[in-house]
């Protein structure tokens, strides 16, 4: 198990190779924010000259690296990324691409009218004052690299998922044709309890739709029709899928402007790959698929170029790799000078604690647990100040040798209670 500290830069910085080991930082920064090919489409046309698919030298060390769940998160533009991917070896790839509608318009969220803007990210290239046809040309040519960098690393029978909307999916559909892919299905996602819509011109956007793609015309792609008919209740599914957004409990970590809810990603996962394929995301940023492919026993690799977005990423996934269960099997407290056994069962019920009535700390315990990498347990416990002190005790243990994944903090306080 390998975490990297996510290195700051601006967005427009192209190339990002963070080294610095941190497993003490797997909780990490702040939320949000999107895309890993940010830089290639914030102010200019992507630079494609310098990219040769199959010559993008050697990957990156990750920024996180689970090695029994295999899964690795980059960081960097996902066209430098992909290139250094060896070409056939991915089953499924999700791609959330921006859409490029941040333009300065308004939107509704959660009653209150709010501007659609969410970054430099999602802008489209070129100076706003550049003809439209020539910005809109950019995007495509952007769409097109992208697409053909990941049909490079398809296996021959592996496909491809788009989620967009009008603004960017009727590109990304040209594109796949342009490029040769096998257009399998549109897939209309709708959305039960979409914003309203404050002009009052147009019909409520309800909807996104996600393109199915195989490779190319000779690919047998991989198909689950049976499970997809139990979902269904025993039915065909239909090609439109009512499925709520991300509720409250997928956005405890932090929120992404853009961020898809597991149920969406589950599905797809479940439709077009097994257990142990490996899954790819080129613009990873809250970290959806990557936390679907670890619950379903997927492979996955994710690109991203956001240090925002990263950290939000390793918060979901560590969650979820990490389930602490605290209980107490038995406690005893004696404040009798000589205990012995007596019938209490008669006093008055205790009554819950005021809490306008202060208690004095009586103890206070900080303790520190290791858990292996490999060896998913509690390898080593400590009760140390902070988490220098802990990590020093642990390099002079026995175990030092032993990998780390995780490191649990604890705190537990006993107060003596002054109320009545």
């Amino acid at each position: 198990m390998i975490i990297n500290t996510p290195e700051t830069v601006p967005k427009s910085t192209p190339h990002l190779a963070p080294q610095v080991s941190a497993a003490s930082q797997a909780q990490a920064a702040q939320p949000s924010a999107h895309s890993a090919a940010a830089q290639a489409h914030t102010t200019a046309a992507p630079d494609l000259s310098r990219r040769s698919l199959g010559e993008g030298g050697a990957l990156p060390a990750p920024v996180f690296h689970d090695t029994k769940h295999h899964i690795k998160i980059f960081q960097g533009d996902c066209l430098d990324i992909l290139a250094a991917i060896p070409a056939c070896c991915v089953d499924l790839i999700f791609a959330d691409p921006p859409y490029f509608l941040s333009n300065n318009g308004i939107t509704c969220h959660a009653g209150r009218m709010v501007s659609v803007n969410k970054g430099q990210w999602d802008k489209l290239p070129g100076a706003d004052l550049d003809p439209v046809r020539d910005r809109f040309d950019k995007v495509h040519e952007f769409n097109r690299a992208w697409l053909s960098a990941c049909q490079r690393v398809l296996k021959p029978n592996g496909t491809i998922w788009v989620s967009g909307t009008s603004h960017v999916i009727h590109s990304v559909g040209f594109a796949m044709q342009q490029l040769g892919f096998k257009l399998l299905n549109d897939i209309s996602w709708v959305k039960p309890n979409p914003p309203p819509n404050l002009s009052c011109r147009y019909f409520t956007h309800a909807t996104e739709t996600i393109i199915w793609a195989a490779r190319d015309k000779k690919s047998r792609h991989k198909f689950n029709y049976k499970h997809m008919k139990e979902i269904a209740g025993g039915k065909q599914m239909k090609s439109v899928w009512q499925i709520l957004p991300p509720d409250k409990s997928e956005k405890r970590h932090g929120k992404h402007p853009t961020q898809k809810p597991v149920a969406l990603l589950e599905r797809i996962l479940q439709a077009a790959s097994d257990e142990g394929d490996l899954v790819l995301d080129p613009f990873l940023g809250g970290g959806t698929t990557v936390l679907s492919a670890l619950r379903l026993r997927r492979h996955a690799f994710g690109c991203e170029l956001d240090v925002e977005s990263i950290s939000l990423s390793l918060r979901r996934i560590c969650s979820d790799l990490v389930q602490v269960e605290l209980s107490v099997s038995c406690m005893q407290i004696s404040v009798d000078l000589f205990s012995g056994s007596m019938d209490r069962s008669i006093r008055t019920p205790t009554r819950p604690m005021d809490s306008s009535h202060s208690g004095k700390l009586v103890r206070r315990d900080r303790s520190f647990y290791f858990v292996g990498t490999h060896r998913r347990e509690i390898i080593y416990s400590v009760s140390a100040e902070n988490m220098e002190e802990a990590l020093q005790k642990f390099q002079s243990s026995p175990h030092a040798a032993i990998e780390i994944l995780f490191i649990i903090k604890t705190e537990t306080e006993i107060y003596l209670h002054q109320g009545k």
